[in-house]
Protein backbone atom coordinates (compact mmCIF):
# COMPACT_ATOMS: atom_id res chain seq x y z
CA UNK A 1 0.00 0.00 0.00
CA UNK A 2 1.42 3.19 -0.52
CA UNK A 3 -0.30 6.74 0.23
CA UNK A 4 0.16 9.99 -1.85
CA UNK A 5 -0.67 13.76 -1.11
CA UNK A 6 0.09 17.13 -2.61
CA UNK A 7 -0.86 20.55 -1.57
CA UNK A 8 -0.38 23.68 -3.68
CA UNK A 9 1.74 26.64 -4.03
CA UNK A 10 0.54 30.20 -2.99
CA UNK A 11 1.25 33.90 -4.25
CA UNK A 12 0.18 36.36 -1.56
CA UNK A 13 -1.25 38.91 -3.45
CA UNK A 14 -2.61 41.21 -0.75
CA UNK A 15 -2.29 41.84 3.27
CA UNK A 16 0.75 39.69 3.32
CA UNK A 17 1.22 40.35 7.16
CA UNK A 18 -1.87 41.33 8.97
CA UNK A 19 -2.06 37.48 9.33
CA UNK A 20 1.11 37.74 11.88
CA UNK A 21 0.32 37.12 15.54
CA UNK A 22 0.02 40.12 17.64
CA UNK A 23 -1.14 42.22 14.70
CA UNK A 24 -4.16 39.48 13.49
CA UNK A 25 -4.42 39.25 17.63
CA UNK A 26 -5.33 43.35 18.32
CA UNK A 27 -6.15 44.81 15.13
CA UNK A 28 -7.56 41.41 12.90
CA UNK A 29 -6.49 40.55 9.82
CA UNK A 30 -7.07 40.00 5.90
CA UNK A 31 -5.38 38.48 2.94
CA UNK A 32 -6.23 37.65 -0.44
CA UNK A 33 -3.84 34.77 -1.63
CA UNK A 34 -4.46 32.37 -4.54
CA UNK A 35 -2.88 28.67 -5.39
CA UNK A 36 -0.75 27.76 -8.26
CA UNK A 37 0.87 24.87 -9.96
CA UNK A 38 3.62 24.08 -8.18
CA UNK A 39 3.02 21.63 -5.11
CA UNK A 40 4.40 20.01 -1.96
CA UNK A 41 4.19 16.05 -2.06
CA UNK A 42 4.84 13.64 0.67
CA UNK A 43 4.12 9.46 0.55
CA UNK A 44 3.79 6.92 2.79
CA UNK A 45 4.66 3.43 2.64
CA UNK A 46 3.77 1.55 6.04
CA UNK A 47 6.38 -1.08 6.89
CA UNK A 48 6.71 -3.81 9.62
CA UNK A 49 10.14 -3.34 10.33
CA UNK A 50 9.56 -1.56 13.89
CA UNK A 51 11.11 1.25 11.83
CA UNK A 52 10.48 5.14 11.32
CA UNK A 53 12.13 6.67 7.93
CA UNK A 54 12.50 10.09 6.36
CA UNK A 55 13.72 10.81 2.98
CA UNK A 56 13.76 13.31 0.71
CA UNK A 57 15.55 11.18 -2.83
CA UNK A 58 16.05 15.42 -4.51
CA UNK A 59 18.54 16.45 -1.70
CA UNK A 60 19.83 12.70 -1.34
CA UNK A 61 18.62 13.84 2.73
CA UNK A 62 17.72 10.45 4.84
CA UNK A 63 17.13 9.64 8.85
CA UNK A 64 15.93 6.61 10.21
CA UNK A 65 14.52 6.25 13.61
CA UNK A 66 13.37 2.71 15.76
CA UNK A 67 9.83 3.03 16.35
CA UNK A 68 8.89 5.80 19.22
CA UNK A 69 5.73 7.23 20.05
CA UNK A 70 7.71 11.06 19.91
CA UNK A 71 10.83 12.00 17.59
CA UNK A 72 13.37 14.36 18.51
CA UNK A 73 12.44 17.75 16.64
CA UNK A 74 16.55 18.56 15.26
CA UNK A 75 18.25 17.98 12.65
CA UNK A 76 16.56 17.10 9.10
CA UNK A 77 13.12 16.78 8.51
CA UNK A 78 11.95 18.85 11.72
CA UNK A 79 8.47 19.40 10.08
CA UNK A 80 7.71 15.90 9.40
CA UNK A 81 8.56 14.65 12.89
CA UNK A 82 6.81 17.35 14.22
CA UNK A 83 3.48 16.01 12.64
CA UNK A 84 4.10 12.72 13.15
CA UNK A 85 4.76 13.76 16.73
CA UNK A 86 0.86 15.27 17.20
CA UNK A 87 -0.47 12.35 14.99
CA UNK A 88 0.91 9.53 17.48
CA UNK A 89 -0.21 11.90 20.87
CA UNK A 90 -3.76 13.02 20.06
CA UNK A 91 -5.25 10.51 16.99
CA UNK A 92 -3.14 7.01 16.74
CA UNK A 93 -2.30 6.59 20.37
CA UNK A 94 0.94 4.26 19.71
CA UNK A 95 3.95 4.26 17.61
CA UNK A 96 3.73 3.76 13.50
CA UNK A 97 5.85 2.58 11.66
CA UNK A 98 6.83 3.53 7.99
CA UNK A 99 8.75 5.31 5.19
CA UNK A 100 8.12 8.66 4.04
CA UNK A 101 9.64 10.33 1.03
CA UNK A 102 8.62 14.61 0.17
CA UNK A 103 9.42 16.90 -2.39
CA UNK A 104 8.83 20.05 -2.93
CA UNK A 105 8.68 22.54 -6.76
CA UNK A 106 10.14 25.24 -5.11
CA UNK A 107 13.13 25.41 -2.68
CA UNK A 108 13.00 26.50 0.76
CA UNK A 109 13.02 30.79 1.85
CA UNK A 110 11.10 30.82 -1.86
CA UNK A 111 8.28 33.10 -0.55
CA UNK A 112 5.16 30.72 -2.09
CA UNK A 113 4.63 29.18 1.46
CA UNK A 114 6.93 26.06 1.20
CA UNK A 115 7.10 25.25 4.70
CA UNK A 116 3.90 25.09 6.07
CA UNK A 117 2.34 24.03 2.63
CA UNK A 118 4.66 20.75 3.02
CA UNK A 119 3.20 20.49 6.56
CA UNK A 120 -0.29 20.30 5.15
CA UNK A 121 0.85 17.66 2.22
CA UNK A 122 2.72 15.67 5.41
CA UNK A 123 -0.46 16.35 7.61
CA UNK A 124 -2.94 15.23 4.58
CA UNK A 125 -0.99 11.72 3.96
CA UNK A 126 -1.71 10.63 7.38
CA UNK A 127 -5.08 11.81 7.56
CA UNK A 128 -5.55 9.34 4.72
CA UNK A 129 -3.64 6.74 6.15
CA UNK A 130 -5.44 6.37 8.98
CA UNK A 131 -8.51 7.62 7.34
CA UNK A 132 -8.95 10.32 10.58
CA UNK A 133 -12.35 12.89 10.18
CA UNK A 134 -10.88 16.07 9.86
CA UNK A 135 -12.03 18.67 7.09
CA UNK A 136 -10.37 21.46 5.85
CA UNK A 137 -10.44 23.60 8.28
CA UNK A 138 -9.50 21.06 10.59
CA UNK A 139 -6.35 20.42 8.71
CA UNK A 140 -5.68 23.81 8.24
CA UNK A 141 -5.64 24.57 12.16
CA UNK A 142 -3.94 21.78 13.09
CA UNK A 143 -1.16 22.37 10.75
CA UNK A 144 -0.91 25.94 12.22
CA UNK A 145 -0.69 24.41 15.77
CA UNK A 146 2.12 22.37 14.74
CA UNK A 147 4.33 25.02 13.19
CA UNK A 148 3.77 27.49 15.42
CA UNK A 149 3.15 26.27 18.36
CA UNK A 150 4.67 22.78 18.53
CA UNK A 151 7.18 23.50 16.37
CA UNK A 152 7.45 27.42 17.64
CA UNK A 153 8.27 28.91 14.22
CA UNK A 154 7.29 32.14 13.54
CA UNK A 155 5.30 33.00 10.77
CA UNK A 156 1.40 33.79 9.46
CA UNK A 157 -1.63 31.90 9.46
CA UNK A 158 -2.42 32.11 5.17
CA UNK A 159 -0.35 29.39 3.89
CA UNK A 160 -1.76 26.49 6.00
CA UNK A 161 -5.43 27.50 4.84
CA UNK A 162 -4.15 28.26 1.28
CA UNK A 163 -2.71 25.25 0.34
CA UNK A 164 -5.28 23.11 2.32
CA UNK A 165 -8.51 24.92 0.39
CA UNK A 166 -6.65 25.72 -2.83
CA UNK A 167 -8.28 28.56 -5.59
CA UNK A 168 -8.50 32.03 -5.05
CA UNK A 169 -9.38 32.89 -1.23
CA UNK A 170 -10.29 35.93 0.73
CA UNK A 171 -9.21 35.10 4.58
CA UNK A 172 -10.27 36.82 7.48
CA UNK A 173 -8.08 36.68 10.59
CA UNK A 174 -10.24 37.76 13.58
CA UNK A 175 -8.86 39.13 17.31
CA UNK A 176 -10.31 35.87 18.65
CA UNK A 177 -8.16 33.52 16.65
CA UNK A 178 -10.92 32.73 14.52
CA UNK A 179 -10.23 32.10 10.12
CA UNK A 180 -12.79 32.83 7.66
CA UNK A 181 -12.06 31.80 4.16
CA UNK A 182 -14.07 32.96 1.82
CA UNK A 183 -14.02 31.30 -1.87
CA UNK A 184 -13.85 33.63 -5.04
CA UNK A 185 -16.03 33.11 -7.89
CA UNK A 186 -13.78 34.50 -10.43
CA UNK A 187 -14.91 34.61 -14.00
CA UNK A 188 -12.70 32.39 -15.61
CA UNK A 189 -11.66 35.10 -18.46
CA UNK A 190 -10.68 37.46 -15.41
CA UNK A 191 -8.80 34.41 -14.45
CA UNK A 192 -7.43 33.69 -17.56
CA UNK A 193 -6.57 37.87 -18.24
CA UNK A 194 -5.14 37.73 -14.86
CA UNK A 195 -2.59 34.61 -15.07
CA UNK A 196 -1.57 36.10 -18.83
CA UNK A 197 -0.83 39.62 -17.17
CA UNK A 198 0.73 38.52 -13.69
CA UNK A 199 4.54 37.70 -14.25
CA UNK A 200 6.58 35.22 -11.85
CA UNK A 201 9.74 35.84 -11.46
CA UNK A 202 12.34 33.85 -9.21
CA UNK A 203 15.23 35.70 -7.93
CA UNK A 204 17.59 32.69 -7.18
CA UNK A 205 18.22 34.09 -3.52
CA UNK A 206 16.48 32.77 -0.79
CA UNK A 207 15.92 34.22 2.81
CA UNK A 208 15.21 33.21 6.06
CA UNK A 209 11.57 34.36 6.47
CA UNK A 210 11.78 33.70 10.48
CA UNK A 211 14.10 36.36 11.15
CA UNK A 212 11.75 39.19 9.07
CA UNK A 213 8.55 37.98 10.59
CA UNK A 214 10.04 37.98 14.12
CA UNK A 215 11.59 42.26 13.26
CA UNK A 216 7.67 42.40 11.99
CA UNK A 217 6.63 40.99 15.45
CA UNK A 218 8.48 43.83 17.41
CA UNK A 219 7.80 46.24 15.79
CA UNK A 220 4.05 45.62 16.40
CA UNK A 221 5.34 44.65 20.06
CA UNK A 222 6.93 48.11 20.46
CA UNK A 223 3.72 49.94 18.72
CA UNK A 224 6.16 51.44 16.01
CA UNK A 225 3.48 53.87 14.40
CA UNK A 226 4.84 53.47 10.79
CA UNK A 227 4.61 49.52 11.14
CA UNK A 228 1.64 49.04 12.61
CA UNK A 229 -0.11 51.97 10.32
CA UNK A 230 1.59 50.04 6.68
CA UNK A 231 -0.18 47.11 8.18
CA UNK A 232 -3.05 48.60 8.37
CA UNK A 233 -2.98 49.52 5.11
CA UNK A 234 -2.33 46.50 3.19
CA UNK A 235 -5.43 45.23 5.06
CA UNK A 236 -7.10 47.72 2.93
CA UNK A 237 -5.34 46.85 -0.11
CA UNK A 238 -6.40 43.09 0.49
CA UNK A 239 -10.26 44.69 0.02
CA UNK A 240 -9.52 46.49 -2.97
CA UNK A 241 -7.39 43.35 -4.47
CA UNK A 242 -10.85 41.26 -3.89
CA UNK A 243 -13.27 43.69 -5.60
CA UNK A 244 -11.15 44.55 -8.54
CA UNK A 245 -10.58 40.70 -9.27
CA UNK A 246 -14.60 40.43 -9.01
CA UNK A 247 -15.62 43.04 -11.05
CA UNK A 248 -13.29 42.03 -13.88
CA UNK A 249 -11.07 45.62 -13.32
CA UNK A 250 -7.76 43.23 -13.70
CA UNK A 251 -5.83 46.01 -15.08
CA UNK A 252 -6.22 48.04 -11.66
CA UNK A 253 -4.14 44.90 -10.10
CA UNK A 254 -0.64 46.96 -10.71
CA UNK A 255 -1.55 49.61 -9.34
CA UNK A 256 -2.88 48.26 -6.30
CA UNK A 257 -0.16 46.00 -6.19
CA UNK A 258 2.53 48.52 -6.27
CA UNK A 259 0.42 50.90 -3.35
CA UNK A 260 0.96 47.42 -1.37
CA UNK A 261 4.75 47.76 -2.12
CA UNK A 262 5.48 50.94 -0.70
CA UNK A 263 3.70 49.89 2.94
CA UNK A 264 4.97 46.54 2.73
CA UNK A 265 8.63 47.84 2.67
CA UNK A 266 7.13 50.17 5.90
CA UNK A 267 6.72 46.55 8.17
CA UNK A 268 10.40 45.74 8.63
CA UNK A 269 13.59 47.32 6.80
CA UNK A 270 14.60 43.58 6.25
CA UNK A 271 11.84 43.19 3.55
CA UNK A 272 13.41 44.66 0.75
CA UNK A 273 17.52 45.29 -0.26
CA UNK A 274 18.94 46.90 -3.25
CA UNK A 275 19.03 43.63 -5.30
CA UNK A 276 14.94 43.53 -5.14
CA UNK A 277 14.65 47.29 -5.17
CA UNK A 278 16.23 47.29 -8.71
CA UNK A 279 14.59 44.00 -9.88
CA UNK A 280 11.22 46.10 -8.93
CA UNK A 281 12.59 49.47 -10.61
CA UNK A 282 13.44 47.16 -13.64
CA UNK A 283 10.32 45.73 -13.98
CA UNK A 284 8.21 48.77 -14.16
CA UNK A 285 10.72 50.73 -16.62
CA UNK A 286 9.94 47.97 -18.91
CA UNK A 287 6.40 48.47 -18.71
CA UNK A 288 4.65 46.73 -15.26
CA UNK A 289 2.32 48.64 -13.61
CA UNK A 290 3.26 47.38 -10.10
CA UNK A 291 3.90 44.16 -7.95
CA UNK A 292 5.84 42.40 -4.76
CA UNK A 293 7.61 39.81 -3.02
CA UNK A 294 6.30 36.82 -2.11
CA UNK A 295 5.55 36.31 1.27
CA UNK A 296 7.72 37.83 4.12
CA UNK A 297 9.90 39.48 1.37
CA UNK A 298 14.12 39.81 1.45
CA UNK A 299 14.63 37.43 -1.79
CA UNK A 300 12.57 34.55 -3.27
CA UNK A 301 10.16 35.19 -6.25
CA UNK A 302 8.55 38.24 -7.04
CA UNK A 303 5.51 38.75 -9.38
CA UNK A 304 4.65 41.80 -11.25
CA UNK A 305 1.40 42.89 -13.32
CA UNK A 306 2.23 43.45 -16.82
CA UNK A 307 -0.89 45.16 -18.92
CA UNK A 308 -1.19 44.26 -22.55
CA UNK A 309 1.53 42.75 -24.38
CA UNK A 310 4.18 44.31 -21.72
CA UNK A 311 5.14 40.99 -20.09
CA UNK A 312 7.40 40.23 -22.73
CA UNK A 313 9.68 43.51 -22.29
CA UNK A 314 9.36 42.96 -18.81
CA UNK A 315 10.72 39.38 -19.01
CA UNK A 316 13.33 40.14 -21.03
CA UNK A 317 14.28 43.26 -18.98
CA UNK A 318 14.23 40.91 -16.01
CA UNK A 319 16.84 38.60 -17.75
CA UNK A 320 19.76 41.26 -17.02
CA UNK A 321 18.97 40.55 -13.35
CA UNK A 322 20.15 37.66 -12.47
CA UNK A 323 17.47 35.74 -11.77
CA UNK A 324 14.79 33.71 -14.33
CA UNK A 325 10.94 34.14 -15.13
CA UNK A 326 8.92 30.81 -14.08
CA UNK A 327 5.85 29.60 -16.21
CA UNK A 328 3.00 28.69 -14.00
CA UNK A 329 -0.77 28.34 -13.66
CA UNK A 330 -3.19 29.19 -10.85
CA UNK A 331 -5.11 26.15 -9.44
CA UNK A 332 -9.07 25.80 -7.83
CA UNK A 333 -7.72 22.71 -5.72
CA UNK A 334 -6.17 22.26 -2.42
CA UNK A 335 -4.65 19.57 -0.71
CA UNK A 336 -5.56 16.02 -2.33
CA UNK A 337 -4.59 12.41 -1.23
CA UNK A 338 -5.19 8.86 -2.67
CA UNK A 339 -4.41 5.59 -1.73
CA UNK A 340 -2.78 2.73 -3.91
Amino acid sequence: MIIRSKAPLRLGLAGGGTDVSPYSDLYGGAILNATINMYAYATIEPTDDGKITFEAPSLNIKEEYDLASELPTDGHFVLHKGVYNRIVKDYSGKPLSFKMSTYVDAPAGSGLGTSSTLVVAILGAFVEWLKLPLGEYDVAHLAYCIERCDLAMSGGKQDQYAATFGGFNFMEFSKDDKVIVNPLRIKQNFLDELSHNLLLYYTKTSRFSSKIIEAQTNNVIKKNETSIEAMHKLKEQSVMMKEAILKGNVDAMGEILDFGWRYKKQMAKEITNPALDNIYNTAKEAGATGGKVSGAGGGGFMFFYCPGVSRYKVAQALTNCGGEVKWYEFTTEGLRTWTM
